[in-house]
C-alpha cells in the first residue's frame, strides 16, 4: 500500500513515501539491506561526533530474543507487531563518561533512527517505532548497562496485508495521513510569530 504525504511544499520522493505501518509480512529482511539500515543510521550527525546510539536487533528468526523483545512490548503493540521478523530496540547513551551526563545524546539518537528510516523507505521496506515498551524489562532482558537507555523499539519489515491485522487496526492503516500545518509549528523571528503560508493567504 502507498500512502504518500500530502505535501504542500517540495519534499524529496523518500520522505514523501515514509510511512509507519502495522501491516507487515513475516518475510525476513535480507541482511544486506539489514546493514545498509545501520549503515545509514552510522553515517548521521551527532554532538561533537559522539554517535550516541547503539541498537539490538532481534528476529523472528531467533525466537530467544524475540520473544523477550514482543514481552517489552505494551500489550495493544504486541497485537498488531505479531509478523513484524525484525524489532529493533534503540538505545541511547546518555552518559558520556560516569556521572558525565550527554544532553544530546536523545537528539543525536533520533536523527540516527530518521535516517534508518529514510533509508529502509529506499530499500522497499518499511519502519514503525514504538514508544509503549517497558524500559525495565528491555534493559533486564538485554543486559543494558547503566548510562545508556533504553528508548524506543522498532519494527522493520515488508507491508503485509490490512486483512491480516486485528480489526481496531485496520481503519486507520488505510486513511489518509495528517500533519500539523506550518504556521502551527514555524515561527518567524520569535515565538508569537508564526509563519504565514502565502498560499494560505485570503
Amino acid at each position: 500500500m502507498n500512502k504518500p504525504a500530502d505535501n504542500v511544499h517540495p519534499i524529496h520522493e523518500l520522505l514523501q513515501k515514509r510511512w509507519s505501518p502495522r501491516a507487515y509480512s513475516p518475510r525476513p529482511v535480507e541482511r544486506e539491506k539489514l546493514l545498509s539500515l545501520f549503515e545509514a543510521a552510522r553515517w548521521s550527525p551527532s554532538a561533537a561526533n559522539s554517535q550516541p546510539w547503539h541498537f539490538i536487533v532481534a528476529s523472528r528468526e531467533e525466537e530467544g530474543a524475540y520473544a523477550k523483545m514482543r514481552e517489552t512490548l505494551t500489550e495493544r503493540n504486541r497485537l498488531w507487531s505479531k509478523d513484524v521478523p525484525l524489532l529493533v530496540l534503540a538505545v541511547a547513551q546518555v552518559e558520556r563518561e560516569e556521572g558525565k551526563q550527554n544532553p544530546w545524546a536523545l537528539y543525536d539518537l533520533g536523527q540516527a533512527v530518521a535516517h534508518l528510516s529514510v533509508q529502509a523507505t529506499a530499500l522497499g521496506l518499511y519502519v514503525h517505532q514504538m514508544a509503549g515498551f517497558d524500559r525495565e524489562k528491555a534493559r533486564s532482558f538485554f543486559e543494558i548497562p547503566a548510562g545508556f537507555d533504553p528508548v524506543a523499539v522498532a519494527a522493520v519489515g515488508y507491508y503485509g496485508s490490512v486483512e491480516e491485522l486485528p480489526q481496531e487496526f485496520r481503519d486507520r492503516e488505510i486513511e489518509a495521513r495528517t500533519r500539523k500545518p506550518l504556521q502551527e509549528f514555524l515561527h518567524d523571528g520569535g515565538w508569537k510569530a508564526s509563519v504565514v503560508e502565502p498560499e494560505l493567504v485570503n
